[in-house]
């Protein structure tokens, strides 16, 4: 059933006055993918959406949660002790899923497919067997883990320098919008492990100051989200320069069938290991869509759905950066407390938008597609696609903000 925002968010049972706003249920049958401008700024070329309406309407299973439960600790696993005592200081005893059985695999050098949803601890999966390993070897060797995203390229930093605390092991990240003067420093210290996007990754190797072929251990994280974004020939670039590459770990939430020859083409004989199908959405999401009648004030109707759920922290995805930056500013017109992310804003402001909506100093965050992956924010309660994402991915991702850690979420769709 289409969604209707006086069922789907209100528990009370009161009787509501009829609105007269524009918003009507609407049969889910028939519903065409709509046009809309291209992502890429300066474009004027029409991307189609290539999802089918019907399949965004989905309840969340509603069952008795089955948490996993490890079969063993992290102090009873071959972890070095220094990494396991910096473990236990972030509170960790246990390992995900997706981290012990994974853990043997790699600290035994395989390469390796990982498919887990986000929030599964795919980070630690790979940082806790290559930090074991730097810290168990007599010859050093440099790590280079590539991410779709700035966000996701500075959590990623965070966590292995956190891990790896008074270790002696160091770590670089190299992202769009930062000065380049100072990578080029960066790069000209020990690095045991370096982190970044495509493109500035291949600006640093083009200039001589990444030597890919120093590299002996790369992880494509996020990679289903790379190919999304075009980054596959970058990819491809540097994987060709790494000439003493001797294992590769790629981790993904979604796996499509079409990424099967290049993934063949990039791992070695892997062991797969999957804690999702790497197909699907979330049981644990709420998934609904509501249509915009012709004529109808889309942002009227997003102010009501707001009004009435009263949720807490809401993300809320547009498809280009105009969008975002006029559904924010009305948001913040309207007395919500509201920021934004996109590619047009420096990494400072970025990252301080985040920091805010984290803490709660901001209820909304309005964002681009560059907040579907790597953004680590706990309790988001409700996610709401303002346009129709173009590829289900997209939408997997986009939605993976919610309904994390056992805890049920809500994903609403405008349809134009």
């Amino acid at each position: 059933m289409v969604c209707c925002y006086k069922q789907t968010f209100m528990n009370t049972t009161k009787p509501k006055r009829k609105r007269n706003n524009g918003f009507s249920k609407s049969n889910a049958s028939g519903g065409a993918s709509r046009r809309r401008p291209a992502a890429n700024r300066g474009s004027r070329k029409k991307a189609t959406s290539t999802i089918d309406p019907n399949t965004l309407i989905k309840k969340a299973v509603i069952k008795e949660e089955t948490k996993y439960v490890s079969p063993r600790s992290f102090d009873e696993m071959a972890i070095a002790p220094n990494l396991k005592a910096n473990l236990y200081e972030k509170g960790f005893k246990n390992p995900t899923q997706i981290q012990n059985d994974t853990f043997e695999h790699l600290i035994g050098g395989r390469d390796l497919l990982g498919v887990a949803n986000t929030g599964t601890g795919k980070t630690g999966a790979f940082l806790i067997p290559i930090i074991h390993q730097l810290l168990n070897t007599k010859e050093p060797f440099q790590t280079l883990v590539v991410v779709p995203t700035r966000e996701l390229a500075l959590q990623v930093e965070q966590e292995f320098r956190t891990l790896t605390y008074k270790l002696g092991l160091y770590s670089s990240s190299f992202i769009g919008g930062t000065n380049v003067g100072a990578d080029l420093k960066k790069l000209s210290r020990k690095n045991h492990l370096i982190i970044g996007t495509p493109g500035r990754l291949m600006d640093m190797a083009d200039r001589g100051a990444l030597r890919l072929q120093n590299i002996s251990t790369l992880v494509l994280d996020e990679f289903d989200r790379m190919l999304d974004m075009g980054f596959v020939n970058d990819i491809k670039k540097m994987v060709k320069m790494m000439k003493t590459r001797k294992q590769t770990m790629l981790f993904s939430a979604t796996i499509d069938k079409t990424q099967k020859s290049l993934i063949a083409e990039l791992l070695n004989n892997p062991v797969e290991i999957k804690v999702s199908s790497g197909t699907s959405t979330s049981e644990q999401i709420d998934q609904d869509i509501i249509r915009v009648p012709q004529g109808a004030d889309k942002f009227v109707m997003l102010m009501d759905l707001l009004n009435e759920s009263q949720a807490p922290k809401v993300l809320i995805f547009a498809e280009t950066k105009r969008m975002v930056d006029k559904v924010g500013k009305k948001l913040n017109q309207s007395g919500i407390k509201t920021d934004i992310i996109h590619g047009d804003k420096s990494q400072n402001y970025r990252s301080k938008a985040l920091d805010k909506f984290k803490k709660g100093n901001v209820q909304i965050l309005v964002a681009t597609d560059v907040a579907a992956r790597g953004i680590d924010v706990n309790n988001i309660s409700h996610v709401i696609n303002y346009q129709l994402p173009l590829t289900f991915d997209s939408y997997v991702h986009r939605i993976g903000r919610t309904g994390r850690a056992g805890q049920t979420g809500k994903a609403y769709t405008f349809i134009d």
